[in-house]
């Protein structure tokens, strides 16, 4: 996958956490299952601006992906932005504008992204980004969904509208390279949440219950660890 400022092109295919308390998340591959919880907490970070902080839900989620893996923790928008949903949209989330910031992650550790790039530790915000839909796309992911990683402190904040170009280039500070740095979104699947599961690929991916602006409870799925086919 090569991405530039103008185009989406994919060719294959921190600080002590301390008072940074969540809900743990303890994999049992195969299915879905909740894992258990610990007492949640607010994101409290200096190194993440004040005005994401204060968009941010007052728990988060502390995802264990498995035993070789450090713990990621996740904090999303207590009010998710939502617009209109769109039949014929051919996005898997289509209730969510391009851009949208949805949240923050923090990786304690170096972690990589879906295009196996190294991420360095830290927190980044992620946003809401769609793959172009192109020939040079076509079979690399499941679906077009994407959440572009950003370093928190390059984040403009979650009021701010990005062109894609913008997009690109602030995840680009993410990965260090001329590519931004992308999780894969996929299709919920039933059951409780939040939840950890492991795909046929031997993708982890993490589901849980965004709050919309709209008042409804829309579940997400993201893959938290594992790489585009090669």
């Amino acid at each position: 996958m090569s991405f530039s400022v103008h185009r989406w092109c994919w060719r294959v295919p921190v600080p002590n956490c301390g008072t940074l308390a969540a809900i743990l998340l303890i994999c049992s591959y195969g299915t879905a299952q909740a894992g258990k919880a610990e007492t949640p907490g607010a994101l409290n970070e200096p190194a993440v601006p004040e005005a994401i902080r204060q968009a941010l839900a007052p728990k988060g989620y502390r995802i264990l992906p498995d035993i070789n893996s450090p713990a990621i923790q996740i904090w999303y928008r207590k009010d998710v932005p939502a617009q209109p949903k769109n039949a014929t949209a051919d996005a898997i989330y289509d209730r969510l504008a391009e851009s949208t910031l949805l949240g923050v992650i923090y990786f304690s550790k170096p972690a990589q992204d879906y295009r196996d790039q190294t991420i360095p530790a830290g927190f980044y915000t992620l946003r809401y980004a769609l793959m172009p839909n192109d020939g040079n796309h076509l079979g690399v992911a499941p679906g077009r969904d994407f959440l572009l990683l950003i370093p928190a402190s390059a984040d403009p904040g979650p009021d701010k509208v990005l062109r894609f170009q913008e997009l690109v280039a602030l995840s680009r500070q993410a990965s260090g390279t001329k590519h931004p740095a992308p999780l894969s979104l996929v299709q919920a699947e039933g059951g409780a949440t939040p939840a950890t599961s492991k795909d046929d690929e031997g993708h982890v991916i993490f589901t849980t219950q965004v709050h919309l602006s709209s008042g409804e409870e829309m579940p997400l799925a993201v893959v938290v660890k594992g790489t585009a086919p090669q």
